[in-house]
């Protein structure tokens, strides 16, 4: 089986008109290679079961209907595909990390359901013994979790803790007179919650609680932070709760019902002290506890950043749906058609509507970046975890880019996908076409694996870390001229002198202004600067927070607190802008180049564009170079418009990967059907004429005796509207 790249059947023609007289080329097969990235050969192969249609959601089936058919794929996958790259070599797997992630983002294509189903099996719970546990865990517990003879759940989450893990309820008090471990839930808010695989499938769990040894002074307890456990929960043959286990099915969902969310809580459940997964932090016999990393605030988030995965490959599916979006609403805008405001007898193609372009055209944009950064980002995980960059300072580096890339990828998969519903009408609203059932499934990345808002906080206090730590061996005196020459630089940017000279260039010379707009080290100046002003602004604003006590400092970043967001928004925006550039500098053939560029160019000038109140405020842009901005990305939109097919065929998903039956060519077919029926009409002389187009006064007025003029409510009769308000309402000449 091949995965299927080939363009849809009936291709939408370029539009009519004239087009510029060198109009570039787009090589589409060569641009499709360079999306697939560095493991091309693994996304075709993902691609081809994506394609298959056992692994393929059945719109309209019941919550469990769906949920066996899901635990029936996951089975299938385990036995057929590739699926575990990531393990060691001595267990059947061949230590790929990246590799691994880049077929499951895949997945998506075929059901969301599944994708997440495979990332609850593969990528949280074995992957947690893996990565938690040492090798008597990998040999004893992980040969079940990766055949799918241990379906799985992962224990972290709770009713009253989601995003702040360190505060979980759940309590795990070592026993050194049974060697166990009494695994508590002490009230309700610390019940484990949203767990994939807890409501019906899973027989085990790995289980997150607050570790208690008796081993401090005076035999007095001690909290060692969050660890995790292995837990059998349910009896395989049964399916019934093992003592102490209880639980709850969280029901229906807003989206993916293939997936049996549940509930858990443990009554003084005893687990075996083997069952602890050690690696960062061990218990003695005696109760004494150990571990490599002192700092209890680092190995929390060492054990925490082990499972960084999860955000990467949801980065790389909501891309992916974004894709599929864009695909759909693409390739019926350039076939439906609709209003006749540009001649008698051919209505417009949707996608030569300038708004309509406005609405897609930056979001492909968008798309293009997201798929290029997460390209950096699936190789910067994979340096990490196959061990050759594997230090403190890259791990690091690659949860804040997850962090940061997460928020910005799921976000534009639930805008792509809103905007290619509307775009399509109401067929986008049919079941059929995938739009709303995507919209529902995707609906939940945005808080899941972190909540995106959180996330951006995270960035944010990594950026304000960095930013300390550049003046960490600086003394006072030289901090205060850089705090005077930050004041100075906000005095001279803010000033009106400046501003007037700026307005006078760019009324002297447009045409200038839009060219300066359009190179690459302008466009890095406006984005970079932008950050940088915003992460010292804030660090200046927070100063006060190292001296103050820990209810003002709390207090103080509170109010800071939307400043922290948009600052670490703006920094994901320069990484993908980054990676974009860095893609168009990689592209050999020029006619590709040459598009590629246009539409970075729109991606980094929507990007302006979406802040030029921050421009504009800070003295960055005068308002004649901000109107610039606006009107050199309606040029660009022109001159993107020809290539809009080609960009979405590069995708590489065939008609198996979209299933959606308004991008197959039927519409097509349907448009020049009645464009071939009302050609037939006009030529045979038989077309009715047009009322308007009959001579003046020859058209019966009706009189009071025979019905209403204009029309009478209380007859039930209403005014029927113009043809002309039907054609003014799209945005043609009325």
């Amino acid at each position: 089986m091949t995965a299927t790249t080939d363009r849809p059947a009936a291709r939408p023609a370029r539009p009519a008109g004239p087009q510029p007289a060198a109009t570039p080329a787009v090589d589409v097969a060569a641009l499709g290679e360079q999306l697939l990235g560095r493991y091309a050969e693994l996304r075709r192969g993902a691609r081809a079961v994506a394609a298959d249609p056992r692994f393929h959601r059945i719109e309209g089936q019941s919550m469990a209907e769906h949920r066996e058919r899901v635990l029936g794929q996951l089975r299938l996958l385990a036995a057929e595909a590739d699926v575990l790259r990531a393990f060691p070599e001595v267990l059947g797997g061949r230590s790929d990390h990246g590799g691994s992630l880049s077929r499951f983002e895949e997945l998506v294509v075929a059901d969301p359901s599944l994708q997440i189903k495979a990332g609850v099996q593969w990528g949280l719970f074995a992957s947690a013994i893996m990565h938690l546990g040492t090798a008597d865990h990998h040999a004893r517990l992980l040969p079940g979790a990766m055949s799918v003879d241990v379906p799985g759940a992962f224990a972290m989450t709770e009713t009253g803790h989601g995003s702040d893990v360190a505060s979980i309820g759940t309590t795990a008090t070592y026993d050194p007179a049974t060697q166990e471990f009494d695994l508590h839930t002490p009230f309700r808010a610390a019940w484990k919650d949203y767990l994939g695989n807890a409501a019906q499938h899973g027989t085990a769990a790995v289980v997150f609680a607050q570790l208690i040894t008796p081993d401090g002074e005076g035999g007095r307890p001690v909290n060692r932070g969050v660890h995790a456990l292995y837990v059998p929960i349910r009896d395989p043959q049964t399916g019934e709760f093992l003592p102490g286990v209880g639980g709850e099915d969280d029901g229906l969902k807003g989206g993916l019902n293939g997936i049996d969310n549940g509930r858990l809580h443990f009554t003084h459940v005893r687990v075996p002290r083997a069952n602890l997964l050690n690696r960062y932090g061990d218990v003695a016999e005696d109760g004494t506890y150990s571990s490599p990393i002192a700092s209890p605030g680092r190995r929390f988030f060492t054990m925490l950043g082990t499972l960084v995965q999860g955000r990467v490959s949801l980065d790389g599916a909501a891309v992916n749906v974004a894709k599929v979006a864009l695909i759909t609403a693409v390739t019926y805008g350039n076939q439906r058609r609709q209003f006749t405001g540009a001649s008698d007898t051919e209505e417009t193609v949707l996608l030569d509507y300038a708004e309509h372009q406005r609405r897609l055209l930056p979001l492909l944009a968008e798309t293009y970046a997201s798929a290029f950064a997460h390209e950096h980002l699936l190789s910067a995980f994979d340096d990490v975890f196959s061990g050759r960059e594997d230090t403190e300072e890259k791990r690091q580096d690659l949860e804040t880019l997850a962090a940061a890339l997460k928020p910005k990828s799921t976000w534009l998969a639930l805008d792509a996908l809103q905007t290619a519903r509307e775009a399509c009408g109401g067929a986008g609203f049919l079941t059929e076409n995938r739009l709303v059932s995507l919209r529902a499934d995707m609906d939940v990345y945005v808080t899941f694996e972190g909540d995106n808002t959180v996330l951006l906080q995270l960035v944010a206090k990594r950026l304000l870390a960095d930013y300390a730590k550049a003046f960490k061996d600086v003394d006072a005196s030289a901090v205060a001229r850089y705090v005077a020459g930050r004041a100075a630089d906000a005095a001279l940017h803010r000033t009106p002198l400046l501003r007037a000279v700026q307005t006078l260039t760019d009324a002297g010379d447009a045409r200038r202004s839009a060219g300066q707009l359009r190179e690459t080290a302008t466009q890095r100046e406006l984005l970079t600067d932008r950050v940088e002003t915003m992460v010292a602004d804030l660090a200046q604003a927070l100063r006060p927070a190292s001296r103050s006590s820990r209810q003002d400092a709390a207090a103080l970043f509170n109010a800071h607190q939307h400043e922290l967001i948009e600052t670490a928004r703006a920094h994901a925006e320069l990484i993908q802008w980054e990676a974009f550039t860095t893609a168009v500098a990689r592209t050999q053939d020029p006619g590709t180049r040459q598009v590629l560029t246009w539409l970075r160019d729109l991606f980094g000038l929507s990007l302006v564009e979406r802040n030029l109140a921050w421009y504009l405020i800070n003295g960055r842009m005068s308002a004649g170079r901000a109107r610039t901005v606006t009107s050199y990305i309606d040029r660009l939109l022109a001159r993107l418009r020809p290539h809009a097919q080609d960009l979405v065929d590069a995708f590489g998903y065939g008609p198996e990967h979209v299933r959606a039956a308004i991008a197959s060519g039927a519409e097509r077919e349907r448009q020049d059907e009645a464009r071939a029926h009302y050609r037939v009409q006009r030529a045979s002389g038989d077309a009715p004429v047009p009322e308007k187009q009959l001579p003046a006064g020859s058209v019966a007025r009706q009189t009071p005796t025979t019905g209403p003029v204009t029309g009478d409510p209380a007859a039930g009769d209403e005014p029927a509207p113009t043809e002309d308000s039907g054609v003014a309402a799209v945005g043609s000449p009325a």
